[in-house]
């Protein structure tokens, strides 16, 4: 029976299919949840949890607010039938909605929660020599999360300094054809690792990464998701469009998208999958609960510029918004809360710092004696993955590396980088104003050649 049942599989064309079933399960597999009763108190990390819980109480708490503020009830009130029909019947052009935002704004910026980063106070530690140590209060050195080191990182992003895996356009054409044939999910992925994806096969590699082709029950949920956005009316609505008409709608790359990041933001608003599946910070704090949006996530300042760069790969919105959406619940999620996952935000922040303090010593210097936290100056291109700040064609690459190697430290790496490139620059000016005026322009960037000088330096 059982050769007969291999043979079946196989000849149905389902052992690639089960193949990938089990890659995605092998990926999100988690560790069990801690229940508030059985956390340690006398965990190192036990601060920062409470942080995060703290954070996404405070969030939620600014939310509700907002909605007694505007008399409006924090899990929406049915759509009036005039607003219902003028929504069904501009849902393909929403750009032309109308809609008063004059009295909403975003419920947090990037600003916001790094401030409450190097607020963070974490458990006192002894230290020899003490009186020899100098430690700033503005470092992130206390906390006790493990991050790679250069020679760690060489060995993960390994496939980048091989230089026979770059071929030429028609090779690499070629190679993807074959990869997508196959729908092979992990031979997706590792293609991804050569940071040279020819633009017309990145969507349908991103989809096998991700797990995100749709069936005719996403078709289903897409549509259910649609038709609760026309019948209720909820304040992440407003922040959807005040924040699409903050930021995509003013970026020459992304403006001409505007309708369709609507559509995607709307339903993802009301997507309670997203709230299952995403992974919050538990610890057991007193106070009052505050109600959250049906997706668990509260729209922040930026957080359609997650979704913008998607509109390069899909046509439909159906196939942009599960990719999205499964890219935003992996990657994304981490970096807007905070959290202790490895490649959560604190994480990655304190990578960052490390690998400044240990490879570009004077720079590290040139911001002490400034008295300029050098994450001030990074840290809005890490929380929204350099989206909005790299022109969308290098962006989509750097994107293709945080897919291929599963791993966000790639952005640590490349912000590194970037102070180094502009390292000459930077030392001769000395206020945050002068320094963010160097970084702000990184249209002349190219991600692929720079992160290799970043992995190969002594």
């Amino acid at each position: 029976m059982c050769n007969t049942l291999e043979e079946a599989i196989k000849s149905a064309g389902l052992e690639t299919e089960i193949r990938n079933i089990i890659f995605h399960l092998v990926r999100s597999k988690l560790k069990p949840e801690e229940k508030p009763s059985q956390i340690n108190i006398n965990d190192p990390l036990a601060y920062l949890k409470r942080a995060g819980v703290q954070w996404d109480r405070r969030v939620r708490k600014s939310l509700n607010a907002m909605c007694s503020e505007l008399k409006m009830a924090s899990q929406g009130q049915p759509r009036v039938a005039t607003d219902r029909d003028e929504l069904m019947t501009k849902w393909d052009e929403l750009s032309n909605y109308t809609i008063d935002l004059a009295n909403y704004r975003p419920v947090y910026a990037p600003k916001d929660i790094l401030d409450v980063l190097l607020s963070l106070k974490g458990p006192s530690k002894a230290v020899e020599n003490t009186e020899f140590v100098q430690v700033p209060k503005w470092e992130f050195s206390h906390i006790s999360l493990p991050v790679k080191n250069l020679f760690e990182l060489r060995n993960h992003y390994n496939d980048l300094l091989r230089t026979e895996s770059y071929g030429g356009s028609t090779d690499m054409n070629l190679q993807c054809q074959r990869v997508l044939e196959s729908k092979h999910a992990p031979l997706c992925q590792h293609l991804l690792r050569k940071g040279n994806t020819p633009a017309p096969y990145r969507g349908a590699l991103w989809s096998y990464v991700l797990g995100s082709h749709i069936n005719n029950f996403d078709i289903d949920h897409w549509n259910r998701l649609k038709a609760t956005v026309l019948s209720t009316d909820h304040i992440v609505d407003k922040l959807v469009f005040k924040d699409i008409q903050l930021t995509a709608s003013n970026d020459d790359q992304y403006f001409v998208f505007e309708d369709v990041l609507y559509q995607v933001l709307l339903c993802f608003s009301r997507d309670t999958e997203i709230a299952q599946m995403i992974q919050f910070e538990h610890y057991p704090i007193k106070g009052k609960n505050y109600e959250a949006p049906p997706s668990g996530v509260v729209p922040f300042h930026g957080i359609c510029m997650f979704a913008a760069p998607f509109c390069y790969l899909f046509d439909s919105p159906i196939n942009l918004y599960f990719t999205f959406r499964a890219f935003y619940i992996r990657y994304c999620h981490r970096l807007t809360t905070i959290n202790t996952h490895p490649q959560g935000i604190v994480s990655i922040c304190l990578l960052f710092e490390k690998l400044l303090q240990t490879h570009e010593p004077q720079l590290w210097s040139h911001f002490r004696e400034l008295q300029i936290q050098p994450i001030r100056v990074v840290f809005k291109w890490l929380m929204r993955a350099f989206s909005g700040h790299l022109p969308p064609d290098q962006l989509l690459v750097l994107w293709d590396l945080i897919l291929g190697f599963d791993s966000l430290e790639i952005l640590s790496i490349f912000a590194i980088i970037i102070l180094s490139f502009r390292k000459e620059s930077l030392m001769q000016v000395n206020s945050l104003d002068n320094i963010e005026a160097i970084l702000a322009d990184l249209s002349s960037i190219q991600v692929l050649p720079l992160i290799q000088l970043a992995l190969s330096r002594d």
